[in-house]
């Protein structure tokens, strides 16, 4: 089976979403961790701090996503040389916003900077129990198309499985680009991955609820590094329609940052 080599094509408009975008609840909308990669993307390409930092990524997801035609905005709300803030809004060419990012994004530095108190913690090693090498590769069994978003990355599971209740921790691995044409870079691939810690924590049976999520944040103390990385999940439930999930994210040097979803929770 031969997979398509990007989640996006360009377009004169915008984008085109490939099979590899497809979410779990449709087969006709996407899953909400390809697009929060791209308005990253269109974040980064419109900040004024060249070879800055995003630390910040809070996603509002206020349609779903069809797979297809797409298109994205971008407004610098607070511009800035050490720190800027920046809002992405992404449609279907429509004009009505499906997804909105507010990131905050900071300049770099190597030299100068204070040391943590001692005692402190500057630098923490990765949560999961087992490193990619010593994980389980794994697929999801709850995807309605067999070419979909659980083929975009690689998976492999230090704990926990797609398929089984409970918390979980995966390295994952691009098989993929974002958009066709150019390399994905570690924090795309943060995002494309990081939407899926309320899947792979799962509480609820997939064929008779929906927990999908009305949000995403991300905040991170350093930039992701290297092919492989990772998140430990966990969510819990509520008892009135709503379920959190957080996670903790990393790549093979250490804890990266952290992430949080808001679910909202219906029988199917």
């Amino acid at each position: 089976m031969e997979l398509p080599s990007a989640l996006y094509l360009p377009t004169a408009e915008g984008f085109t979403a490939t099979a590899l975008t497809i979410g779990p609840w449709d087969p006709g909308l996407q899953h909400a961790g390809p697009p929060a990669a791209l308005l990253a993307r269109e974040v980064e390409r419109a900040s004024g701090i060249p070879g800055g930092q995003t630390v910040r990524l809070n996603f509002d997801i206020l349609g779903p996503v069809p797979v297809g035609p797409v298109r994205i905005s971008t407004t610098v709300v607070r511009p800035g040389r050490r720190v800027e803030l920046v809002e992405a809004v992404l449609d279907a060419g429509d004009g009505r916003p499906l997804m909105r990012l507010s990131a905050w994004r900071m300049r770099t530095r190597t030299e100068g900077l204070p040391s943590a108190v001692e005692g402190s913690t500057s630098a923490t090693p990765h949560p999961a129990p087992a490193d990619v090498h010593g994980s389980t590769p794994g697929e999801a069994a709850f995807f309605s198309s067999e070419v979909a978003y659980h083929k975009a990355l690689q998976w492999r599971f230090a704990s926990g499985s797609f398929n089984s209740p409970g918390p979980a921790a995966a390295w994952t691995r691009p098989e993929c680009t974002l958009v066709e044409g150019e390399p994905m870079t570690p924090l795309q691939h943060l995002l494309v991955m990081t939407d899926a810690a309320s899947g792979i924590s799962a509480v609820l049976d997939w064929t008779t609820a929906t927990f999908a999520n009305v949000d995403l944040s991300v905040a991170l103390h350093r930039p992701p590094r290297g092919e492989w990385l990772g998140m430990d999940a966990a969510t819990v439930l509520g008892d009135s329609g709503a379920a959190q999930c957080s996670a903790v994210l990393f790549d093979t040097e250490g804890a990266i940052g952290r992430s949080t979803q808001s679910l909202f929770v219906e029988p199917r």
